[in-house]
């Protein structure tokens, strides 16, 4: 195994550890002249009720107007005097903040950082005007042709689990949205106990640990003990015939083909790596299986990728071409046949060899400054409290066997039974 996240020498293993406020932190020190501080919640559009879908990127973007402390915009003025960055992202389970900062910046920025999360103002007049931005967010995202597409793949493949709804929420819903909700939500949803602040840079680990925990204990923490909804969800069935949906729409210029599964997710982490692996052997890169049949040989298509998204409950594996509409019957049945034939077939050793060092490598060079590594590491920890799946994947992906594939291939990727979206220019 070839992983620098276990071999390399100038590297310790991340350091976990808990304070009594229930805060979760990982440490690690890297030779990197940077600092980075990731902080995660399990807050997102899957976590959250239907009448307030959009709330949690909402707020997102409300944590970054102000404090007690710090006025609307002197957050980003004081990260931008020393030359650090900052931003945030929401996805379906999880919202993330994070700051990168010198070494000799960090112990005075990375409170600065925990003060927006954990005290947001959330003042009316501010919220009224952001919530204009996020309605045109929403449009904007409405009028982009491969995010129309994403959404509708998602809401055909599922019925029921919160995956098929928007982060962004619908307009109709942000519409209605209030301030008082807001600072409801917050304080029920950013408590310490439901929080993982990651931290990776060349600092002492210890002064890392330190340093993020007293700018906790420098917060003004919600007591608030609100339950967080964490009802059992339960992964949808797999399809059992072909389920079509077709639309027109008059943007495009060139047809869009999506077709679905239903496959496991984090729940059954360790039936996610054959997965992977499928995923690149059909369409990642210019000698996967689909784009040298269908675009370089057959040029049937002018773009085809496949991917296998993991999700908390159930993920979802992904296979999207971008044709000239009278090429999708041709298009959805060479797929089907070339899941078939690994099916049937599997694949050569010489192919999986190459298929898992490319599949390892990429996850290691993509992990390689403390932003990735800490990004990488709150994934796994915010998501199933463990860290070993982060520094195993490699290892994970290298013992996968010519039968793995061929078993994945045939328990999840049926050429019979799958959703598939057609959108087609007017």
């Amino acid at each position: 195994m070839t992983s620098t996240l276990l071999k390399s020498p100038t590297l310790n293993a991340p350091t976990v550890r808990q304070l009594p406020n229930g805060l979760t932190i990982v440490a690690e020190q890297m030779p990197v002249e940077a600092v980075n501080l990731n902080l995660w919640l399990n807050v997102g559009s899957a976590t959250e009720p239907d009448e307030i879908n959009g709330m949690a990127h909402f707020l997102e973007h409300m944590v970054f107007k102000g404090t007690p402390r710090l006025a609307s915009g002197e957050f980003e003025r004081l990260i931008e005097e020393r030359g650090a960055v900052t931003n945030a992202a929401t996805s379906q389970e999880y919202t993330h903040y994070y700051i990168t900062t010198a070494p000799k910046d960090f112990a005075e920025l990375a409170p600065l950082q925990l003060d927006v999360v954990l005290n947001p103002s959330i003042p009316d007049d501010a919220f009224e005007r952001e919530r204009l931005v996020v309605l045109e967010e929403i449009r904007r995202s409405e009028d982009n042709p491969r995010r129309r597409t994403f959404y509708r793949a998602m809401e055909t493949c599922f019925e029921s689990l919160p995956y098929r709804r928007p982060v962004l929420g619908p307009a109709s819903v942000i519409e209605q949205l209030t301030s008082q909700q807001m600072r409801d939500f917050h304080a029920s949803r950013y408590r310490p106990q439901a929080m993982s602040a990651v931290v990776v840079g060349n600092l002492p680990v210890e002064e890392l640990i330190d340093i993020v925990a007293e700018g906790f204990s420098q917060s003004t923490i919600s007591n608030s003990q609100s339950a967080i909804n964490n009802s059992q969800l339960l992964p949808e069935q797999p399809f059992t015939e072909v389920v079509r949906r077709e639309y027109v729409d008059e943007s495009l210029q060139q047809a869009r083909l999506v077709m679905v599964w239903r496959v496991p997710g984090l729940t059954e982490l360790s039936q996610t790596y054959a997965l992977d692996v499928l995923a690149v052997i059909l369409g990642q890169g210019k000698v996967s299986r689909l784009f040298r049949d269908l675009r370089e040989d057959r040029a049937l298509v002018s773009q085809i990728g496949a991917s296998n998204m993991t999700q908390g409950v159930q993920g979802i594996f992904y296979i999207s071409a971008q044709l000239p509409t009278e090429n999708i019957p041709k298009v959805e049945a060479a797929i089907a046949e070339h899941i078939r034939k690994i099916q049937e077939e599997s694949v050569s050793e010489d192919e999986l060899t190459r298929i898992r060092t490319q599949v390892a490598n990429r996850f290691i060079f993509s992990n390689e400054r403390p932003s990735d590594r800490a990004n990488l590491y709150g994934y796994y920890y915010s998501q199933l409290q463990d860290l070993k799946p982060a520094l195993n994947y490699p290892a994970s992906i290298q013992s996968l066997e010519v039968k793995d594939i061929r078993a994945a291939a045939r328990r999840y990727l049926s050429p019979e039974a799958y959703g598939v979206v057609v959108m087609k220019p007017a």
